[in-house]
């Protein structure tokens, strides 16, 4: 069940009722803040059922989600509007192994890579993983554009830090 509010006519947000913060065992060392979004298929459904998995799995820590935002496409724009969201996860996985942990999720849930920007049923972006700064060529954190995007800054500011 959501509550959804318009925040302007290209922008919704929709809170979860249900499911939005867990965390009980505590033992991971990082704390790593992911952007989601997709616009392919019941993405709020598929959401909900990452949050699941997230949850059931030993190797992260499922913290919290914030809400969600609707919100156009940007790069290619000829394709359905976005859903974004942003979780907290612990890990004890360094970051790149963590990233290829992701990538796996992604293709999970249907995730298929055709070219930028194309329309995902599951994207997942590393924003910031502690305090770390990562520059490699596949990874980069603090994620390089999280702060001119509204996709990640509108649901940010929802999250208890």
């Amino acid at each position: 069940m959501y509550i959804e509010r318009k925040l302007s006519d290209s922008l919704t947000i929709y809170k979860n009722l249900r499911l939005s913060k867990r965390g009980q065992r505590g033992h991971h060392r990082y704390r790593v803040t992911i952007g989601i979004g997709g616009n392919v298929g019941d993405v709020r459904r598929r959401f909900s059922h990452l949050e699941v998995y997230l949850m059931r799995d030993k190797r992260v820590e499922f913290l919290q989600r914030s809400l969600i935002l609707k919100n156009p496409p940007f790069g290619f724009i000829n394709q359905d509007d976005f859903f974004n969201s942003i979780i907290i996860l612990k890990t004890s996985m360094q970051p790149m192994l963590f990233l290829d942990y992701l990538m796996r999720v992604e293709k999970k849930f249907g995730r298929k890579r055709s070219f930028a920007n194309a329309p995902r049923t599951l994207d997942l972006d590393i924003i910031f993983f502690d305090d770390r700064v990562v520059k490699k060529e596949r990874l980069s954190i603090p994620h390089p554009e999280h702060f001119k995007r509204e996709s990640v800054l509108i649901p940010l500011k929802g999250l208890k830090r």
